[in-house]
């Protein structure tokens, strides 16, 4: 969980069951979503989509944890988690992904390496 500069600690961001928002949604830190979200969600930390949680939208953010239902597309920086509960039709753009058995994933993935992992593309032969 993000700490801010003067030393206290966040409020976790919730989104609780029973909540609908149609709207974008911004946090510089973690949420949970148990609710329901159709419209992008940006997060400089983690996103967590509970069991009864549901997003039709765009996800971008560090590292995601999904048990609940996407119908977007993910964009995660670090690692993307799809756990035995969880549903996403759509596609993912990851370093890392783990997905449970269970797990419906229906979309492509594109393993891309971020910046301090970078391997270096092979040269090509020279001709002669």
């Amino acid at each position: 969980m993000k700490m801010y500069s003067n030393g206290d600690t966040p409020m976790p961001n919730i989104l609780a069951r029973g909540t609908k928002i149609n709207g974008d949604l911004e946090t510089d830190g973690d949420i949970r979503i148990d609710g329901r979200v159709v419209g992008k969600v940006l997060a400089k930390g983690k996103v967590v989509v509970g069991t009864e949680g549901y997003v039709e939208g765009e996800i971008k953010c560090k590292n995601i944890d999904v048990s609940g239902e996407l119908k977007s597309d993910v964009h995660a920086d670090e690692m993307t988690v799809l756990k035995a509960t969880a549903r996403l039709i759509g596609n993912v753009v990851t370093p890392k992904i783990s997905i449970e058995p269970g797990a419906l994933f229906v979309g492509q993935c594109k393993m891309a390496l971020n910046e301090k992992s970078k391997v270096d593309e092979p040269k090509e032969k020279e001709k002669k």
